[in-house]
């Protein structure tokens, strides 16, 4: 990010144009929405800049830019359509303190002014960082059409009442009562009465709120996916717009943990196979102690919730407590996977079925029943099987299984830093160790890449030595 977004207090202050045709008249439509003391400085002038002189909404000053002309400017705007005469207002305003922005030249500008949309008080900027203007203006476009003309009246009537609304606790009971306004109780006041409703409207909604206040939070058992932001789901994406506390995995992508609301708790609960971790039941009472303070709390999971993420220890924790839970199912790594290796986990003629395992669980290397493991044509999926990848390995071998049978490895699935490490059930260790693996890892035995796959994604055992 190389401009970074701010909303800059202009009441009352000066903001100068230097030129009078099309460019200065394409900024001053927006500028004059402002309640700036707008100055114009140009030796011709369009017949829409002396208009608006006339009527006093800006300031016309009918010559060549001069030294002081841009003196206790907030803002300056070059725009006089000749790259000389741009550049030499542009030296005058600097000198005298102003914040230049030359129209057209987003390198020399000190400021870029984004494409708005209008809902007074409510003003949304969108910004390219003049990269793609034409897909700013979409953006607007398409948020016009999604919002109400009434949203501007809505929010000038809550803002009159947020005194009121202090009476309601900070955090997830305030931010419900606003959101049921802003959703659906003042839009529906202003449809059925107009804007003399709305304010009634507003004193129902509050005691409603007043008499439901000290309720018990609730909780969220949210699955992030394999890490890919684009691979949220719909549902998780709006719980975390609405959290009050994130509790997440050590897994959970920064990418993803970005997207929670930034006034959000974030609460790193990350556990690592046989090394460092917050205990399951510190987690458990973590979650339920910020439910019982009426917060919305996210339990964030890499992957989906329901494979291997210990769910059922932290429900019956919430049920326990009398705190109401949802799932919200993610895609689980090993979906993501097998996608990225051009496989599916089921084939007629090959299996019929699918193992999704754990190379270990709280008491250490986790047993399986290995001799149907090591039969032909076996697919298994396995969980956290890097540290256990010789174990696995000996268990297999030990019961019949085919040396030659295929292994696949995919470090960070889904991600920018994938890796993709074809390999064999005999030569799985040390190849697991020779690619020097740091990411989350997920063990594929019996698939290998499909062959147009493997061309493009694949590191042989070479590669990594």
């Amino acid at each position: 990010m190389d401009h970074f977004p701010v909303f800059m207090a202009v009441a009352g202050r000066r903001i100068v144009v230097s030129g009078g045709g099309e460019a200065a008249l394409a900024k001053l439509r927006l500028i004059l929405k402002t309640t700036a003391h707008v100055t114009v400085v140009a030796a011709e002038a369009a017949p829409e800049i002396r208009r608006w002189a006339a009527e006093g909404r800006l300031r016309l000053i009918p010559r060549a830019m001069e030294p002081g002309d841009a003196m206790c400017a907030v803002l300056f705007y070059a725009a006089n359509e000749d790259d000389a005469e741009d550049a030499r207002v542009a030296r005058l305003a600097h000198r005298d303190g102003a914040r230049v922005n030359i129209v057209d030249n987003l390198l020399d500008s000190q400021f870029i002014t984004p494409a708005i949309v209008d809902r007074d008080p409510v003003v949304i900027a969108i910004g390219t960082e003049g990269a793609a203007p034409v897909l700013a203006r979409r953006i607007k476009r398409d948020l016009e059409e999604r919002l109400p003309a009434s949203l501007g009246l809505l929010a000038r009537i809550g803002k009159t009442f947020r005194a009121a609304a202090d009476v309601l606790p900070m955090g997830v009971v305030r931010r419900d009562f606003w959101t049921a306004f802003y959703d659906r109780v003042g839009p529906q006041a202003v449809e059925s009465d107009g804007e003399a409703a709305v304010i009634p409207a507003l004193e129902t909604l509050l005691d409603e709120t007043l008499r439901a206040t000290g309720k018990a939070g609730h909780v969220d058992l949210v699955g992030a996916g394999p890490g890919d932001p684009e691979l949220l789901t719909l549902k998780a994406r709006k719980a975390l717009d609405v959290a009050d506390v994130v509790i997440h995995d050590r897994l959970v992508s920064r990418e993803i943990l970005e997207l929670a609301r930034r006034e959000a708790v974030m609460i790193d609960a990350g556990k690592e196979g046989f090394g460092a971790a917050m205990a399951q039941a510190d987690i458990d009472a973590l979650i339920v102690e910020h439910a019982l303070k009426g917060a919305h709390v996210v339990r964030l999971k890499a992957g989906d919730p329901t494979v291997f993420g210990r769910l059922d220890e932290e429900i019956d924790a919430l049920a326990a407590a009398g705190v109401s839970w949802r799932i919200v199912p993610g895609i689980t790594a090993a979906s993501a996977a097998v996608a990225s290796i051009g496989q599916s986990l089921t084939k007629r003629g090959r299996n019929s079925a699918v193992r999704f395992m754990t190379g270990h669980d709280t008491k250490g290397f986790a047993d399986h029943d290995w001799k149907v493991l090591a039969r032909p044509g076996e697919v298994a999926a396995i969980y956290m099987g890097k540290r256990a990848a010789r174990f696995i390995q000996g268990r297999l071998l030990m019961h019949g299984a085919d040396p030659m049978t295929p292994v696949t490895v995919i470090e960070n699935a889904s991600r920018l830093d994938q890796r993709v490490l074809a390999t064999t059930l005999a030569e799985l260790e040390p190849t697991l160790s020779e690619a020097g693996l740091t990411g989350p890892a997920l063990t594929f035995l019996g698939l290998a890449p499909r062959d147009a796959v493997a061309a493009t994604q694949t590191m042989n055992i070479e590669e990594f030595a």
